[in-house]
Protein backbone atom coordinates (compact mmCIF):
# COMPACT_ATOMS: atom_id res chain seq x y z
CA UNK A 1 0.00 0.00 0.00
CA UNK A 2 0.61 3.31 -0.82
CA UNK A 3 2.51 5.48 2.02
CA UNK A 4 0.26 8.50 1.11
CA UNK A 5 -2.91 6.26 2.80
CA UNK A 6 -1.40 5.76 5.56
CA UNK A 7 -3.05 7.63 8.29
CA UNK A 8 -0.87 8.88 11.58
CA UNK A 9 -2.80 8.12 14.37
CA UNK A 10 -2.19 9.83 17.35
CA UNK A 11 -5.01 8.79 19.26
CA UNK A 12 -7.79 5.66 18.92
CA UNK A 13 -11.59 6.14 19.23
CA UNK A 14 -13.17 3.26 21.47
CA UNK A 15 -16.89 2.83 20.20
CA UNK A 16 -17.56 0.77 23.16
CA UNK A 17 -20.13 -2.54 24.01
CA UNK A 18 -22.12 -0.81 21.84
CA UNK A 19 -22.94 2.78 19.58
CA UNK A 20 -26.35 2.68 20.75
CA UNK A 21 -26.97 5.88 22.91
CA UNK A 22 -30.49 4.64 24.29
CA UNK A 23 -27.89 1.94 25.37
CA UNK A 24 -25.47 4.15 27.14
CA UNK A 25 -26.87 4.29 30.73
CA UNK A 26 -27.91 0.95 30.94
CA UNK A 27 -24.24 -0.06 29.99
CA UNK A 28 -22.86 2.04 32.22
CA UNK A 29 -24.88 0.86 35.14
CA UNK A 30 -23.60 -2.67 34.17
CA UNK A 31 -20.38 -1.61 34.00
CA UNK A 32 -20.53 0.28 37.73
CA UNK A 33 -21.99 -2.75 38.98
CA UNK A 34 -19.67 -5.10 37.86
CA UNK A 35 -16.43 -3.20 38.83
CA UNK A 36 -18.34 -2.15 42.31
CA UNK A 37 -18.86 -6.14 43.38
CA UNK A 38 -15.75 -7.43 42.12
CA UNK A 39 -13.43 -4.97 43.92
CA UNK A 40 -15.85 -5.34 47.36
CA UNK A 41 -15.66 -9.59 46.50
CA UNK A 42 -11.98 -9.80 45.93
CA UNK A 43 -10.67 -7.51 47.94
CA UNK A 44 -12.46 -9.36 51.18
CA UNK A 45 -11.13 -12.64 49.90
CA UNK A 46 -7.51 -11.11 49.76
CA UNK A 47 -8.41 -9.61 53.59
CA UNK A 48 -9.67 -13.02 54.96
CA UNK A 49 -6.68 -14.47 53.49
CA UNK A 50 -3.98 -12.27 54.80
CA UNK A 51 -5.74 -12.39 58.12
CA UNK A 52 -7.42 -15.70 59.13
CA UNK A 53 -4.62 -17.89 60.46
CA UNK A 54 -6.46 -21.00 59.25
CA UNK A 55 -6.04 -19.59 55.45
CA UNK A 56 -2.52 -19.29 55.86
CA UNK A 57 -1.75 -22.38 53.57
CA UNK A 58 -0.28 -22.00 50.13
CA UNK A 59 -3.26 -22.72 48.42
CA UNK A 60 -5.11 -19.71 49.92
CA UNK A 61 -2.14 -17.30 49.31
CA UNK A 62 -2.72 -18.31 45.47
CA UNK A 63 -6.40 -17.45 45.55
CA UNK A 64 -5.26 -14.06 47.17
CA UNK A 65 -2.92 -13.38 44.06
CA UNK A 66 -5.50 -14.86 42.00
CA UNK A 67 -8.16 -11.96 43.31
CA UNK A 68 -5.30 -9.36 42.76
CA UNK A 69 -4.95 -10.45 39.29
CA UNK A 70 -9.20 -10.15 39.29
CA UNK A 71 -8.95 -6.62 40.49
CA UNK A 72 -6.13 -5.20 38.65
CA UNK A 73 -8.14 -6.43 35.27
CA UNK A 74 -11.37 -5.10 36.01
CA UNK A 75 -9.52 -1.70 37.16
CA UNK A 76 -7.41 -1.33 33.78
CA UNK A 77 -10.59 -1.71 31.75
CA UNK A 78 -13.93 -0.63 33.52
CA UNK A 79 -12.91 3.00 35.09
CA UNK A 80 -12.16 4.04 31.79
CA UNK A 81 -14.90 2.37 29.73
CA UNK A 82 -17.59 4.06 31.95
CA UNK A 83 -16.26 7.67 31.36
CA UNK A 84 -16.66 6.91 27.77
CA UNK A 85 -20.02 5.71 27.90
CA UNK A 86 -21.41 9.11 29.33
CA UNK A 87 -18.98 11.22 27.45
CA UNK A 88 -19.43 12.10 23.92
CA UNK A 89 -14.88 11.93 23.43
CA UNK A 90 -14.17 8.89 24.02
CA UNK A 91 -10.58 9.24 22.51
CA UNK A 92 -7.87 7.45 23.92
CA UNK A 93 -4.69 8.76 23.21
CA UNK A 94 -2.01 6.13 21.29
CA UNK A 95 0.50 6.23 24.33
CA UNK A 96 -2.69 5.38 26.59
CA UNK A 97 -3.81 2.69 24.46
CA UNK A 98 -0.70 0.75 24.05
CA UNK A 99 -0.05 1.30 28.11
CA UNK A 100 -3.28 -0.10 28.64
CA UNK A 101 -2.90 -3.16 26.05
CA UNK A 102 0.87 -3.91 27.67
CA UNK A 103 -0.99 -4.51 31.36
CA UNK A 104 -4.26 -6.43 29.67
CA UNK A 105 -2.06 -8.88 28.31
CA UNK A 106 -0.01 -9.14 31.43
CA UNK A 107 -2.89 -9.41 33.77
CA UNK A 108 -4.77 -11.66 31.27
CA UNK A 109 -2.03 -14.19 30.85
CA UNK A 110 -1.14 -14.20 34.88
CA UNK A 111 -4.61 -14.83 35.35
CA UNK A 112 -3.45 -18.27 33.67
CA UNK A 113 -0.64 -19.01 35.19
CA UNK A 114 -1.73 -18.57 38.38
CA UNK A 115 -5.12 -21.13 37.62
CA UNK A 116 -2.01 -23.31 36.52
CA UNK A 117 -0.09 -22.84 40.00
CA UNK A 118 -3.39 -23.52 41.56
CA UNK A 119 -4.00 -26.74 39.63
CA UNK A 120 -0.76 -27.95 40.44
CA UNK A 121 -1.35 -27.67 44.15
CA UNK A 122 -5.01 -29.22 43.40
CA UNK A 123 -2.99 -32.37 41.89
CA UNK A 124 -0.63 -32.63 44.79
CA UNK A 125 -3.48 -32.11 47.52
CA UNK A 126 -5.65 -35.53 46.05
CA UNK A 127 -2.75 -37.32 44.57
CA UNK A 128 -0.16 -36.84 47.17
CA UNK A 129 -1.54 -35.59 50.65
CA UNK A 130 0.44 -37.25 52.98
CA UNK A 131 3.49 -34.70 51.44
CA UNK A 132 1.75 -31.74 50.54
CA UNK A 133 2.66 -29.78 53.22
CA UNK A 134 6.31 -30.88 51.94
CA UNK A 135 5.63 -30.30 48.78
CA UNK A 136 3.83 -27.18 48.33
CA UNK A 137 5.28 -24.20 50.52
CA UNK A 138 4.90 -20.70 50.42
CA UNK A 139 8.28 -20.38 48.99
CA UNK A 140 7.43 -22.84 45.94
CA UNK A 141 3.90 -20.25 45.08
CA UNK A 142 6.47 -17.18 45.15
CA UNK A 143 8.75 -18.87 43.06
CA UNK A 144 5.71 -20.11 40.64
CA UNK A 145 4.71 -16.27 40.80
CA UNK A 146 8.22 -14.80 39.79
CA UNK A 147 7.90 -17.46 36.99
CA UNK A 148 5.39 -16.61 35.49
CA UNK A 149 5.79 -13.02 35.47
CA UNK A 150 8.93 -13.22 33.97
CA UNK A 151 7.28 -15.08 31.02
CA UNK A 152 4.37 -12.87 30.65
CA UNK A 153 6.17 -9.22 30.94
CA UNK A 154 7.89 -10.32 27.77
CA UNK A 155 5.42 -11.45 25.97
CA UNK A 156 3.60 -8.64 26.58
CA UNK A 157 6.17 -6.64 25.96
CA UNK A 158 6.66 -8.10 22.50
CA UNK A 159 2.78 -7.57 21.39
CA UNK A 160 2.90 -4.37 22.57
CA UNK A 161 5.68 -3.35 20.44
CA UNK A 162 4.20 -5.30 17.33
CA UNK A 163 0.81 -3.20 18.30
CA UNK A 164 3.02 -0.12 18.01
CA UNK A 165 4.92 -0.23 15.26
CA UNK A 166 2.04 -1.13 12.60
CA UNK A 167 0.44 1.88 10.58
CA UNK A 168 -3.32 2.43 10.98
CA UNK A 169 -5.69 3.21 8.31
CA UNK A 170 -8.30 4.46 10.82
CA UNK A 171 -8.32 5.07 14.50
CA UNK A 172 -12.52 4.11 14.87
CA UNK A 173 -11.35 0.90 17.44
CA UNK A 174 -14.56 -1.78 17.77
CA UNK A 175 -14.40 -2.27 21.45
CA UNK A 176 -14.34 -0.74 24.99
CA UNK A 177 -10.36 -1.04 25.35
CA UNK A 178 -7.74 -1.13 23.58
CA UNK A 179 -7.32 -5.31 22.53
CA UNK A 180 -4.73 -6.68 20.21
CA UNK A 181 -7.29 -8.05 17.39
CA UNK A 182 -9.51 -5.17 17.31
CA UNK A 183 -6.04 -3.05 16.36
CA UNK A 184 -4.78 -5.61 13.89
CA UNK A 185 -8.35 -5.04 12.02
CA UNK A 186 -7.24 -1.55 11.86
CA UNK A 187 -3.82 -1.61 10.72
CA UNK A 188 -3.23 -1.48 6.67
CA UNK A 189 0.56 -2.86 7.07
CA UNK A 190 -0.33 -6.55 8.59
CA UNK A 191 2.79 -8.51 7.82
CA UNK A 192 2.68 -11.93 7.65
CA UNK A 193 5.44 -12.52 9.30
CA UNK A 194 5.17 -10.55 12.55
CA UNK A 195 1.04 -12.24 12.32
CA UNK A 196 3.02 -15.28 12.49
CA UNK A 197 5.27 -14.46 15.45
CA UNK A 198 2.16 -13.00 17.14
CA UNK A 199 0.05 -15.86 17.23
CA UNK A 200 2.65 -19.22 17.38
CA UNK A 201 4.03 -16.89 20.34
CA UNK A 202 0.60 -16.14 21.74
CA UNK A 203 0.15 -20.12 21.44
CA UNK A 204 2.58 -21.30 23.60
CA UNK A 205 2.44 -18.54 26.35
CA UNK A 206 -1.34 -19.00 26.52
CA UNK A 207 -1.32 -22.61 26.01
CA UNK A 208 1.48 -23.67 28.58
CA UNK A 209 -0.61 -22.93 31.57
CA UNK A 210 -3.71 -24.75 29.86
CA UNK A 211 -1.72 -27.61 29.18
CA UNK A 212 -0.17 -27.88 32.75
CA UNK A 213 -4.37 -27.94 34.22
CA UNK A 214 -4.74 -30.71 31.82
CA UNK A 215 -2.43 -32.42 32.84
CA UNK A 216 -2.94 -31.82 36.40
CA UNK A 217 -7.02 -32.63 36.05
CA UNK A 218 -5.75 -35.93 34.15
CA UNK A 219 -3.85 -37.28 37.00
CA UNK A 220 -6.63 -35.97 39.48
CA UNK A 221 -8.90 -38.06 37.52
CA UNK A 222 -7.14 -41.27 37.39
CA UNK A 223 -6.41 -40.78 41.20
CA UNK A 224 -10.19 -40.15 41.38
CA UNK A 225 -11.31 -43.23 39.53
CA UNK A 226 -8.96 -45.49 41.76
CA UNK A 227 -10.95 -44.25 45.25
CA UNK A 228 -13.53 -46.80 46.53
CA UNK A 229 -14.82 -44.80 49.54
CA UNK A 230 -17.85 -42.37 49.01
CA UNK A 231 -16.06 -39.74 51.27
CA UNK A 232 -12.91 -39.58 49.73
CA UNK A 233 -14.43 -39.03 46.57
CA UNK A 234 -16.55 -36.51 47.97
CA UNK A 235 -13.53 -34.77 49.87
CA UNK A 236 -11.79 -34.85 46.30
CA UNK A 237 -14.56 -33.32 44.46
CA UNK A 238 -14.47 -30.71 47.17
CA UNK A 239 -11.35 -30.26 46.69
CA UNK A 240 -11.18 -29.79 43.17
CA UNK A 241 -14.43 -28.11 42.64
CA UNK A 242 -14.15 -24.40 43.32
CA UNK A 243 -10.79 -24.36 41.12
CA UNK A 244 -12.64 -26.69 38.03
CA UNK A 245 -15.14 -23.84 37.90
CA UNK A 246 -13.27 -21.02 37.56
CA UNK A 247 -11.10 -23.03 35.13
CA UNK A 248 -14.04 -24.30 33.05
CA UNK A 249 -15.58 -20.31 32.91
CA UNK A 250 -12.32 -18.72 32.14
CA UNK A 251 -11.16 -21.14 29.74
CA UNK A 252 -14.61 -21.34 28.05
CA UNK A 253 -14.81 -17.54 27.41
CA UNK A 254 -11.03 -17.81 25.68
CA UNK A 255 -12.19 -20.59 23.76
CA UNK A 256 -15.76 -18.92 22.48
CA UNK A 257 -13.66 -15.70 21.98
CA UNK A 258 -11.08 -16.83 19.76
CA UNK A 259 -11.45 -20.30 18.27
CA UNK A 260 -14.79 -19.40 16.82
CA UNK A 261 -14.70 -18.38 13.21
CA UNK A 262 -16.36 -14.73 12.95
CA UNK A 263 -18.57 -15.14 10.19
CA UNK A 264 -20.27 -17.11 13.17
CA UNK A 265 -20.53 -13.99 15.29
CA UNK A 266 -23.45 -11.17 15.31
CA UNK A 267 -22.46 -7.37 15.72
CA UNK A 268 -21.06 -6.83 18.96
CA UNK A 269 -21.09 -10.34 20.02
CA UNK A 270 -17.33 -10.68 20.67
CA UNK A 271 -16.90 -7.30 23.01
CA UNK A 272 -19.92 -9.25 24.84
CA UNK A 273 -18.00 -12.16 25.25
CA UNK A 274 -14.99 -10.21 26.01
CA UNK A 275 -16.97 -8.63 28.96
CA UNK A 276 -17.58 -11.45 30.08
CA UNK A 277 -14.28 -12.66 30.34
CA UNK A 278 -12.26 -9.70 31.64
CA UNK A 279 -15.10 -8.79 33.85
CA UNK A 280 -17.65 -10.92 34.51
CA UNK A 281 -15.55 -13.79 35.47
CA UNK A 282 -13.21 -12.24 37.73
CA UNK A 283 -16.55 -10.96 39.87
CA UNK A 284 -17.55 -14.54 40.41
CA UNK A 285 -14.33 -15.58 41.08
CA UNK A 286 -14.83 -15.04 45.15
CA UNK A 287 -18.03 -15.60 45.12
CA UNK A 288 -17.55 -19.47 43.70
CA UNK A 289 -14.89 -19.89 45.98
CA UNK A 290 -16.82 -18.45 49.09
CA UNK A 291 -19.97 -20.21 48.38
CA UNK A 292 -17.91 -23.77 47.30
CA UNK A 293 -14.93 -23.83 49.74
CA UNK A 294 -15.58 -24.33 53.49
CA UNK A 295 -12.71 -22.73 54.98
CA UNK A 296 -13.49 -19.74 52.57
CA UNK A 297 -17.10 -19.84 54.19
CA UNK A 298 -16.13 -20.40 57.65
CA UNK A 299 -13.49 -17.88 58.02
CA UNK A 300 -16.13 -15.23 56.33
CA UNK A 301 -18.76 -15.85 59.25
CA UNK A 302 -15.34 -15.78 61.93
CA UNK A 303 -14.63 -12.25 60.14
CA UNK A 304 -18.65 -11.53 60.82
CA UNK A 305 -18.47 -12.52 64.24
CA UNK A 306 -15.50 -10.14 65.15
CA UNK A 307 -17.15 -7.57 63.31
CA UNK A 308 -19.79 -7.81 65.17
CA UNK A 309 -18.48 -8.21 68.54
CA UNK A 310 -16.16 -4.65 67.54
CA UNK A 311 -19.54 -3.12 67.08
CA UNK A 312 -21.19 -4.09 70.26
CA UNK A 313 -17.99 -2.75 72.25
CA UNK A 314 -17.85 0.32 70.53
CA UNK A 315 -21.90 0.83 71.30
CA UNK A 316 -21.62 -0.08 74.87
CA UNK A 317 -18.52 2.60 75.07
Amino acid sequence: MDNTNWTSISQFMLLGLSELQDLQPLIFTGFLVTYLVNLVGNSMLVGLVWTDPQLQIPMYFLLSQLSMVDMGMVSIILPQAMVHTLSQHQAIPFISCMTQLFIYVVIGNMDGYLLAAMAYDRYVAVCDPLRYTAVVTRSLCLKMTAASLAVVIPHSLLHTVMAAQLRYCGNRLQHFFCHMQSLMSLSCTRSFTKEMVIYNEAALVVGAPFAIILASYARIGVAVARLRSAQALRKALSTCGSHLTVVTLTYGSVAWLYFRPDSGNTPGQKQQVTFFYTSVVPTLNPLIYSLRNKDVAAALRRAKRKVLTWSNRLAKE
